[in-house]
Formats: structure tokens, C-alpha cells, sequence
């Protein structure tokens, strides 16, 4: 992780940070995890109660554009993607699963959610670039990786943040610590994979992350 930009968490990028992220990118690495096992499954609680974030939507359109700008003439070369890992190291509750059907904008939702208590590390599940890291509406406090093979993570509701955005992270760095800040009925991990920026983009993460040998559950 880059420990010498310093802006405040929700600042945003910079010219300045995208050419930090145009060094790290060249330089940044990955290292496995072993997975932790899910201990329960419900739908009752410590879940998501928001929808499409009009706040956190135009931040992260915004900051992804003026990144890829730099990113373009700064001419980075593509690299493989590297190992990937989970953002949990502890025992966790599947308090809402991916696709399920409800009030939010997409029709379902977005993300799985991981029920754990309030301070527990997050942590990157593939090395890449913190594009927005930032409070806003139902997100609350979240941090959005673009990784390497351009697919974005987002992890939401945390209770702190410990990067910023133009940080280079490896698979496995913490990023931050859970929480149910936003729009959430108590404290857990609300992590979302999208295939590209926009939302409406999201794919099933626990699909993504088995099939880089990273077994969610």
C-alpha cells in the first residue's frame, strides 16, 4: 500500500495520485489467503437496506474517469492480474446472498453480505488501484478497488477506512474495517464485484472469486 499520499480519505484524485498509480501498477504484487468458512446463513439481519447511491455513483464515475485519463497517457501496459484472496480472515454470517430479489434499482442484490462484528479487518481481494474511498449515502463509509483485470471491488458499510484513493494495494492488504455505516440493519461486509464501473455491472462474487481460486464458501 502507498503510505505517503496525504489526503484525507474522501479527497479527490489527483494528477499527482495518478501517476503514483502509474508507478505502482508496474510494481505491485498479490499473495494468497486461506479462506475462512462461512458459520451460518440468514436473511433477517446485519444486511443492506439501500439502493441505487446517486452520491456514490457520480464520485466514482468521476474519479474512474480522471484515473484512466492519467492512466492513458501515463501509457501502462496491462499485466496479469496475479492471486486472489478473500477480504475476511475470520468466520463470518451470509446475512443476504448475491441476486436476491428486491426494492433496489437493479431489481436484486448487488453484493453478498458478510455478517461480522464491527472493527473486523477488510481486507483487497486482488492487488489493483483504490479508486474512491470516501463516505456517501446507503455505501456509508467504502472503498472501490479497480483490479488488475478491470473488474471493480467495492467493500461498504465499513466503520473505518485505511487507504486513499490513487493507493496501489496487493490481494490481502487491509483496506479497512466492517461496520453498518450507510444504509444497513447492523455490522457486516457488503462486498460487491463489478465487471466495470457503472452499477447494474455487478456479477456474483462468490462465482468470481471461486474461479480465481479464492473460495468464498
Amino acid at each position: 500500500m502507498d503510505h505517503h499520499i496525504a489526503k484525507a480519505p474522501d479527497a479527490p484524485p489527483t494528477r499527482r495520485d495518478a501517476l503514483r498509480v502509474a508507478a505502482g501498477l508496474l510494481a505491485v504484487g498479490a499473495v494468497p489467503l486461506t479462506a475462512p468458512r462461512a458459520v451460518a446463513h440468514s436473511h433477517d439481519a446485519d444486511v443492506c437496506t439501500g439502493g441505487y447511491d446517486a452520491e456514490f455513483e457520480t464520485a466514482l464515475a468521476e474519479a474512474a474517469a480522471q484515473f484512466q485519463a492519467e492512466w492513458d497517457r501515463a501509457g501502462i501496459p496491462e499485466r496479469p492480474p496475479g492471486r486472489y484472496t478473500l477480504p475476511l480472515r475470520r468466520g463470518f454470517r451470509v446475512s443476504a446472498r448475491y441476486g436476491v430479489r428486491g426494492d433496489w434499482l437493479a431489481g436484486h442484490h448487488t453484493g453478498i453480505d458478510l455478517a461480522v462484528p464491527t472493527g473486523t479487518p477488510v481486507y483487497a481481494v486482488a492487488s489493483g488501484v483504490v479508486i474512491l474511498a470516501r463516505r456517501s449515502g446507503a455505501y456509508g463509509k467504502a472503498v472501490t478497488v479497480r483490479m488488475r483485470d478491470g473488474h471493480y471491488a467495492v467493500f461498504a458499510h465499513l466503520s473505518r477506512i485505511k487507504v486513499r484513493p490513487g493507493a496501489t494495494v496487493r490481494a490481502g492488504a487491509r483496506i479497512g474495517s466492517s461496520g453498518a455505516t450507510g444504509r444497513a440493519t447492523g455490522p457486516h461486509l457488503h462486498l460487491e464485484i463489478r465487471s466495470r464501473r457503472r452499477y447494474g455491472s455487478d456479477i456474483d462474487p462468490v462465482r468470481y472469486l471461486a474461479r480465481r481460486g479464492a473460495p468464498l464458501l
